[in-house]
């Protein structure tokens, strides 16, 4: 049998959302990668692993030293395919030696929670990153399902989009620690939430107030 890279989704954060398939291939692992928090909840005692820090070099060095000896699980928050560890192995190994899981992201959940379709939404991400002002710029039905970060948090996006033509009453509802006990889901307007304590690592979904 081929040895394979297996990224699995672990979901948003609470067990209730990984999956039965991803679940099971985490524990029949001999070796596993993931973040700290991950290993902590899901490494056996048994099992080799590997943490992802800042050092991205360090989990792709393990992989190539460990698979030709087994299959490697990789676990991610959220889904692999949307702005994971997916992108950077790809670009280290073939395609067809990687095998996905796929999860519930984040944004899926936020989307969900305020019972909102999300096929016409235009997704982005701050997370490390400032998406392009054109992808941001205000149009009639537009509605933006945003990534953030410290940096790029909920005041500081609202200013952004503020800049970008939106309007001071447009709707933004703030989702954070999603699926977690202490999770927090509350909307307010670009103005309100530009003047007021910033809310680190969340989502937001952005809209016209109708």
């Amino acid at each position: 049998m081929q040895k394979k890279i297996i990224v699995a989704g672990i979901g948003p954060g609470s067990h209730d959302f990984i999956t039965p398939a991803a679940l099971k291939k985490i524990r029949a692992a001999k070796f596993l990668v993931g973040g700290r928090r991950a290993l902590s909840e899901f490494a056996a005692p048994e099992q080799i692993t590997c943490p992802v820090t800042r050092d991205l070099d360090a989990p792709i060095n393990f992989i190539r030293e460990k698979i030709s000896l087994g299959s490697v699980v990789v676990m991610v928050s959220g889904d692999p395919g949307y702005y994971s560890m997916l992108d950077i192995l790809r670009k280290n190994f073939p395609p067809e030696e990687i095998e996905v899981i796929p999860s519930v992201s984040a944004m899926q959940l936020a989307f969900a929670k305020i019972s909102l379709p999300w096929h016409d939404a235009t997704l982005l991400s701050f997370h490390g990153r400032q998406p392009a002002r054109d992808d941001l710029k205000f149009s009639a039905g537009k509605i933006l399902g945003l990534l953030t970060d410290a940096r790029f948090n909920s005041a500081t996006v609202s200013e952004i989009l503020l800049d970008c033509g939106w309007s001071k009453n447009s709707s933004v509802t703030v989702c954070a620690r999603l699926s977690y006990p202490d999770e927090k889901i509350f909307s307010t307007t670009l103005d309100a939430a530009a003047h007021s304590a910033p809310v680190n690592h969340c989502i937001l979904i952005v809209k016209e107030n109708p």
